[in-house]
């Protein structure tokens, strides 16, 4: 189980190495959210996902935020359909192995089961 939590891992990784964004949007939408976790209005989840540290009514940003975690969620069911597993250890894995390294200090994670973290 452990191998594949990490082959899992290296799949997203090759997916995200070969990805683009598509559009002007993308770009658009990454800006936008690491303003946001710049700030601490947005953060990391142990499932692979964005989530709000902070409530906002920054439309803009929430849809930036639903545009990236829709492009993660594609990326998950691909590696999950590749090495069969779950959709959400899928996620996991890559919080895990790809995520949570690139969380720069002072940017919020939320590790299973708990409540916001910033990095120190």
């Amino acid at each position: 189980m452990r191998s594949d939590f990490f082959n899992v891992g290296a799949a997203v990784l090759a997916a995200l190495a070969v990805s683009q964004p598509a559009m002007a949007q993308a770009a658009n939408a990454k800006t936008l959210v690491d303003a946001a976790k710049a700030q601490g209005v947005v953060g990391e989840q142990s499932d692979g996902f964005l989530g709000y540290v902070k409530p906002t009514a920054d439309t803009a940003l929430k849809a930036a935020v639903d545009e990236i975690n829709e492009g993660r969620a594609k990326l998950y069911r691909e590696a999950a359909a590749k090495n069969g597993v779950s959709v959400e250890a899928a996620g996991a894995s890559a919080f895990t192995t790809v995520v949570q390294s690139k969380l720069k200090p002072g940017e919020f994670y939320k590790p299973n089961g708990g409540g916001w973290v910033q990095k120190q």
